[in-house]
């Protein structure tokens, strides 16, 4: 992250992670080390709880509260032993909350505890002060499409701090003009943000396969290798100018090393194993480094370093 300029990272925390103690868990240890890592890199870093795994039978948030009370007291996530780079924003540290208004999981995000949960991270006196974003469908404005059609949902965003929706698999540069269409809805969800005091940050991906995971999951429905193509880096390149044009002012990349689906940025060869059981993506003739490379440079044209095109860099 840092050879190539990239500013930071975020530690994905599912809620099976804050089930028990958790002390000596692997998910802990791999935070640990992020941490660690963090400070001696100056890189920035914070925690995503992601909502996945929340059953129905009764469970809320409150094992996310004290999830959190265990990560300030005994990691110190808040304040590293070396650097303090643990992410802010306005001054205050920065928690996220992913997975809130999907209509296909389980829980009920009336019934979970997400105000308290907010609430606490935002006020408690000991453990609070945070900045708190929600990540949120791609259509949470509307409510509809992929959103649940509940209100409730822009009652629980006015509440947070940042608002984050997922527009991973939403958009595809196999459409005609998806990314006017994609424009359209980062101008509109910005509106609606300024509106209602909530700060916004659009998601980007450099393409999409879920083929693997489908042969896994759905083997009646696998999915083609692919299904939303990088080429060769212009696809993440249209969504990150997109979004920059139409007024971003922050921008989450999804992922760095999600290789299940196909969206990672972290080094990748296209000389990969070949068989009928797994089929991945190549790098289309780019080097392994190449979407580092342009997370960097996007990093730069988002600060203004240097100017904003919609043409993908080249190197020299």
């Amino acid at each position: 992250m840092k050879d190539y300029g990239v500013d930071g990272v975020f530690v994905q925390r599912f809620v099976d992670y804050t089930r028990g103690d958790q002390k000596n868990s692997v998910p802990n240890r791999i935070l640990e080390n992020a941490l660690e890592a963090a400070s001696k890199y100056d890189r920035a870093i914070a925690v995503m709880y992601d909502l996945s795994g929340l059953r129905r039978s009764g469970e809320d948030c409150s094992m996310i509260i004290e999830d959190w009370k265990r990560l300030v007291d005994n990691q110190k996530v808040t304040n590293q032993s070396g650097a303090k780079t643990y992410l802010h924003h306005n001054g205050k540290p920065v928690v996220a909350i992913w997975g809130v208004g999907f209509p296909d999981r389980p829980y009920n995000i009336r019934n979970i505890g997400m105000e308290r949960l907010i609430d606490f991270l935002q006020n408690d006196p000991v453990y609070g002060g945070c900045t708190v974003m929600l990540g949120v469908p791609t259509f949470w404005r509307t409510l509809e499409s992929d959103c649940m059609n509940d209100p409730y949902l822009h009652t629980l965003i006015r509440k947070a701090d940042i608002v984050l929706p997922w527009t991973i698999q939403r958009f595809s540069p196999l459409l005609h003009n998806d990314m006017d269409r994609f424009r359209d809805l980062v101008i509109g969800d910005i509106r609606w943000c300024e509106e209602n005091g909530v700060d916004y940050v659009p998601a980007v991906t450099p393409g999409f396969s879920w083929h693997n995971l489908s042969k896994l999951e759905f083997p009646d429905d696998v999915k083609p290798v692919g299904s939303i193509p990088r080429q060769g880096g212009r696809f993440y390149w249209q969504q990150l100018s997109t979004a920059m044009m139409a007024g971003a002012e922050m921008i989450y990349v999804a992922m760095f090393d999600e290789v299940d689906e196909g969206t990672a940025i972290f080094k990748c060869t296209g000389d990969h194993p070949v068989s009928d059981i797994a089929k991945f993506i190549d790098m289309d003739g780019q080097p392994s480094d190449h979407y580092l490379w342009l997370t960097g440079e996007a990093a730069r044209m988002l600060r203004k370093e240097i100017p904003l095109t919609f043409k993908m860099p080249v190197r020299n």
